[in-house]
């Protein structure tokens, strides 16, 4: 955000900081506003969104054998879901710089496991898988920050 903030801007950090306060006063779990164009949603709780993740376009191979190889790859991509970031913040793999990491490659999981934290304004919020499976890769270094939306964990539902 590189413009100057208007005294009534949405987007203001004390005042998201004041809604998020209020939320947590009144037990709210969303906060959806709007002003002009812009829109800001707040969400409190891990709500995990899950999808199978479509295959790469894939550049033209020059013979039959290296056809094949990506052909296989792409169905085994087809089937994995994707843990996403219900929120922007900072990813963490366990609760404390010296505990065990939540989840790691090879674990199966159950859609209660939490799997990771994301920090957000000094609220640590535990994600839960949202889905059963095992974790076939972790996207995201420890302590690297987030978007909405970005892909956190692939899990194999098959594995």
């Amino acid at each position: 955000m590189c413009a100057a903030q208007n005294p009534g801007d949405i987007f203001d950090v004390k005042k998201v900081r004041r809604l998020i306060e209020l939320m947590k006063e009144h037990d709210l779990s969303e906060l959806d506003l709007k002003q002009a164009d812009n829109r800001v949603r707040i969400r409190r709780g891990g709500e995990v969104v899950a999808y199978s993740a479509p295959a790469p376009a894939a550049p033209r191979p020059a013979s039959a054998a290296a056809e094949a190889a990506p052909a296989k790859e792409s169905a085994a991509d087809a089937r994995m879901l994707v843990i996403k970031s219900p929120m922007v913040g900072t990813f963490y793999r366990a609760s404390g710089p010296d505990a065990a990491a939540f989840v790691k490659v090879g674990d199966r999981i159950g859609p209660e496991k939490t799997v990771c934290i994301v920090e957000a304004m000094k609220v640590f919020n535990e994600i839960p898988a949202g889905l059963s499976g095992q974790v076939v890769a972790i996207l995201v270094e420890n302590g690297a920050p987030v978007e909405f939306g970005q892909p956190l964990i692939k899990v194999d539902p098959e594995g």
